[in-house]
């Protein structure tokens, strides 16, 4: 069987086409969803991606939260369906309540377009069984809104159950204890600032890195039936 992962396209999102790219170099079919669809189609994972959703209007993500895609990517995130949301979309992912805490202005409020050496802190989720834990992996990054903040209770409690899933090396953003990204309980639902979809080619990106993200999804899917 071959996974079928959907992507999701907003008004303002930016990098559905290398989300997309990513899940089929990784050997998934892929299904693009539209924002005002609530069919997701069949699809065995979903991406939501990065970019500028209704402009960052409001708030980051707040708007693309409420679309009706979201309330049934929601439903199924509650059924068990691995979710990534990248960047944009982990910024989407809090506001939809999938995952705590808050992606706010970046220390000094810089924007910052880099590659970044990543921790990977939880190697047992649905999006990173590819990985080892502590292993360092190279993804760029390109946010001007991704410090991860959170109340202190709900840090400790991400801390405790082992729910931080990369963090930060160099932690230019000023993210709470370096995070970069976390997982919910279940460890289906992934969200992380920097873009592995864009460390899937050594012609276009720092590394390979980031396609292990989609291997990862491709066999959690595969392992389930």
């Amino acid at each position: 069987m071959s996974a079928k992962i959907g992507v999701i396209t907003f008004p303002g999102t930016l990098d559905d086409v290398d989300a997309a790219r990513a899940a089929r170099r990784a050997g998934a079919e892929v299904e693009n969803l539209w924002h005002a669809d609530a069919d997701l189609r069949g699809v065995d994972a979903v991406v939501v991606p990065g970019g500028f959703s209704y402009g960052d209007y409001l708030r980051s993500g707040a708007i693309s939260a409420l679309a009706p895609v979201m309330r049934s990517v929601i439903d199924a995130a509650y059924k068990g369906m691995p979710v990534l949301g990248i960047c944009n979309g982990f910024q989407i992912l809090t506001e939809a309540g999938l995952l705590p805490g808050a992606l706010t202005r970046n220390q000094g409020l810089h924007f910052h377009c880099t590659d970044t050496y990543l921790e990977v802190a939880n190697a047992q989720t649905a999006w990173t069984s590819e990985f080892n834990a502590g292993d360092r992996i190279l993804i760029p990054a390109k946010h001007g809104e991704g410090r991860f903040q959170a109340a202190a209770e709900t840090v400790e409690k991400l801390e405790k159950e082992g729910r931080v899933v990369f963090r930060y090396t160099d932690n230019y953003n000023g993210s709470v204890n370096a995070i970069a990204g976390i997982t919910n309980e279940t460890g289906r639902v992934v969200g992380l600032m920097p873009h592995p979809e864009h460390a899937i080619d050594p012609l276009t990106g720092p590394s390979t890195d980031g396609l292990g993200l989609f291997v990862s999804a491709i066999n959690a899917v595969t392992a389930a039936v």
